[in-house]
């Protein structure tokens, strides 16, 4: 069973396999993976990287954690199971029309409330 590691406040210049080199040093890496996102093809600052032990997961997190990359300092833990629902519903997400009298629309003109 191999054990996922989220990696994050990474540069955008890293990459895949600079990611899997990276921890390539303290055991067989699985998989590596930087996020990129849909629209601009950018890196969204973030990946995962899958380890094949939980020693070698722990030592790589222990060893990377804080470690400066281009500048700035990665933030290396076992990564969190994803969370189902989330905040994506669909819907208006609980926002609602003022329950004012005096704001709104239909009370006058083309700015709404009382003046």
């Amino acid at each position: 069973m191999s054990i996922k590691i989220y990696v994050g406040n990474l540069p955008y210049s890293v990459t895949d396999s600079s990611l899997e080199s990276n921890f390539a040093e303290f055991g067989s890496v699985s998989s590596a993976k930087v996020m990129m996102d849909r629209e601009t093809g950018r890196s969204k600052g973030f990946g995962f990287v899958e380890m094949a032990t939980a020693e070698v997961a722990q030592a790589a997190i222990t060893a990377l954690h804080g470690v400066s990359v281009d500048g700035r300092s990665i933030v290396v833990n076992l990564a969190r199971p994803r969370e189902e629902g989330g905040a994506r519903s669909g819907g208006a997400g609980g926002y609602t029309a003022s329950k004012r009298a005096d704001v709104g629309y239909g009370t006058g003109g083309y700015g709404g409330g009382r003046y």
